[in-house]
């Protein structure tokens, strides 16, 4: 309720602005990226509360109205007319040289400060500016191949988009079937992981006394799931996505569930990309949790491995034998999961692979190729078990020749695990996956040696 009047009041505020704006210039002025620039220098101009954010709103919406070409124009022109005030930035560095402060040092800390980082603060005050500007830098994220300059933009929203969706402005509630619709429907689209077929299934999802389903959201846009976790509860850990799926499946009685399985997590919202709050969502759906279910002791994903086939069709440089490749010609075959003796032979080749995979391969910048292990490992988890035959959805099998992995959040050694991540590359894994890597060595050996 009261951000809804708060809303209704900027609205207002807004409203009366353009008003009196029309009886001035801003009815004249151009819809294309100059015009667009000009109304971006009135904004920062020092106007009053009111007819500043109704410019603001009005900047926004002529964005939105912009054709790609034109959002590219006004990116250019942000980067090249709203960077730092380079005169003000020389005379603060000079009197920082000769005399340093600390007043002097916020001096040049604001002197070099880009205009632009201005203009976006300006840009939020408008009635959804929020949800604009996330939406915007979705698309400036969308053109940053090929526009190098673009980089420093990027950090400008970026930073700012940190700050606004700083943790403590975040709100966790649980989705469940009596959610507003407006907001089932975007859980539906936004899916990312495991399509939602339907509202049926969708409320399979939801409704069943063993499912959980949370989501983060922000005051500033409070009909919109920032990232959401779908959780099933079960005996022990699963291997397979399919069986938690089934629509005939057996609901599990609450108090036989041991485990949590987040086997879903969507991020919504292209714009955050690059800002995490992750790892505070599933520490938070841990402890709400283990608050409503106290005999729940196990918390693992049940995650896909997106990257891992066509990690297998580029690298020229795998640990496999000329055997090893015959055998995984086999996967070309749409149908080869049917086959036992197929799967008995892949299944030797794979699994190592896949320890090969997450343990040793990375990109040429050092990183770890796949980008679900990337987010679960640098959140404090463990590399716990991979999973054969464990997706044998389209996708699965396209994407990952059916594997999926367990990573094991065990709240104690969450931050050491995501130090150990963060500070040294190391992947903490269990014995499991370890001994699969052996096991790669020592048929490698063997096959070299026969």
């Amino acid at each position: 309720m009261a951000n809804a009047f708060f809303s209704d009041l900027l609205a207002t505020i807004s409203d009366r602005g353009r008003t009196l704006l029309r009886r001035g210039d801003s009815a004249d002025t151009k819809r294309d990226a100059d015009g667009l620039i000009e109304l971006c220098d009135a904004l920062l101009s020092g106007r009053g509360e009111a007819s500043g954010i109704a410019i603001a709103r009005d900047v926004l919406d002529i964005y939105q109205g912009l054709d790609a070409a034109g959002r590219r124009a006004f990116f250019e022109g942000l980067v090249r007319d709203f960077g730092p005030d380079r005169e003000r930035l020389s005379k603060a560095i000079e009197k920082w040289r000769d005399k340093p402060s600390d007043e002097d040092a916020s001096s040049l800390h604001f002197a070099s400060e880009p205009r632009r980082q201005e203009l976006i603060r300006r840009l939020n005050r408008a009635p959804g500016g929020t949800g604009d500007l996330v939406a915007m830098r979705a698309d400036l994220l969308g053109m940053m191949k090929g526009h190098t300059d673009f980089a420093a933009l990027d950090r400008d929203v970026s930073h700012l988009l940190s700050s606004w969706f700083n943790r403590g402005f975040l709100v966790l509630r649980r989705i469940d079937w009596s959610t507003p619709a407006n907001i089932l429907e975007k859980i539906i689209r936004y899916e990312a992981v495991h399509e939602i077929s339907d509202w049926d299934d969708l409320r399979r999802r939801l409704d069943p006394v063993d499912r959980r389903c949370y989501a983060f959201f922000h005051p500033a846009m409070v009909d919109e799931p920032l990232i959401f976790v779908e959780v099933a509860l079960t005996e022990t850990i699963p291997g397979a996505i399919q069986p938690l799926l089934a629509v005939d499946r057996q609901h599990l009685p609450i108090e036989r569930a041991r485990t949590a399985v987040f086997y879903s997590i969507s991020n919504t919202q292209r714009g955050l990309g690059g800002i995490s709050f992750g790892s505070f969502l599933i520490k938070q759906v841990v402890e709400e949790l283990r608050r409503e279910l106290a005999k729940l002791d196990t918390f693992v994903t049940l995650s896909p491995v997106p990257g891992f086939m066509q990690w297998v069709k580029q690298d020229k440089d795998l640990p496999l034998t000329d055997e090893d490749r015959e055998v995984l010609k086999r996967l070309d075959d749409p149908k080869w999961f049917e086959n036992p003796e197929t799967t008995t032979l892949l299944r030797a080749v794979i699994e190592p692979l896949a320890a090969h995979y997450f343990l040793k391969a990375r990109t040429p910048k050092g990183k770890l190729i796949d980008s679900v292990a990337r987010f679960h490992l640098g959140n404090g988890a463990r590399l716990e078990r991979i999973n054969w035959l464990g997706d044998l959805s389209p996708k699965g099998v396209r994407e990952s020749a059916g594997v999926m992995v367990n990573y094991l959040y065990r709240l104690d050694d969450i931050e050491k695990n995501h130090e150990a991540y963060a500070n040294d590359g190391e992947v903490v894994a269990s014995s499991a996956v370890k001994k699969l890597l052996k096991s790669e060595g020592r048929r490698l050996l063997d096959m070299r040696l026969s």
